[in-house]
């Protein structure tokens, strides 16, 4: 695998320290983005230099999650968000009620949207600004 492919990957399913770690490699000229990923040596890194990056959030990778908000007995609506605060806060803002409960979800949930099976992981790539609702359900 080309190292840009894991950077890509590392991007899109938001594991931070890894695309960090690529970033800082490439920025100081010791990988090309075609170089085989197997033959990376992490001890070239600057650590400390990686560390800050992560801290400071160079690359703005935030992880999201998807909650289940159970908005009546039969209703429910999926947000994604930060945190559980930010999804019933966001719920609040769009629905002018507070929540009967907030759960987190798995984002490898899958369910069948038209003639296809998605996740929410796969979903979640089609926004561009969070918190987002990503669809309502009943029972």
């Amino acid at each position: 695998m080309k190292v840009k492919e894991v950077f890509d990957y590392s991007i899109s399913n938001e594991v931070s320290p890894l695309a960090h770690y690529i970033f800082h490699l490439y920025q100081e000229k010791k990988i090309t983005s075609e170089d085989d990923f197997s033959k990376l040596d992490f001890d070239q890194a600057d650590h400390q230099k990686v560390e800050e990056m992560i801290t400071n959030n160079v690359l703005g990778i935030y992880k999201m999650n998807i909650y289940a908000l159970k908005m009546n007995e039969q209703d429910f609506v999926y947000i994604f968000a930060r945190n559980s605060n930010e999804a019933t806060q966001f719920f609040i803002e769009t629905y002018y009620q507070p929540p009967m409960y907030c759960k987190e979800s798995s984002l490898d949930t899958e369910f069948v949207r038209g003639k296809e099976i998605v996740s929410f992981r796969d979903m979640r790539k089609e926004y561009s600004s969070f918190p987002a609702v990503a669809g309502e359900f009943s029972w």
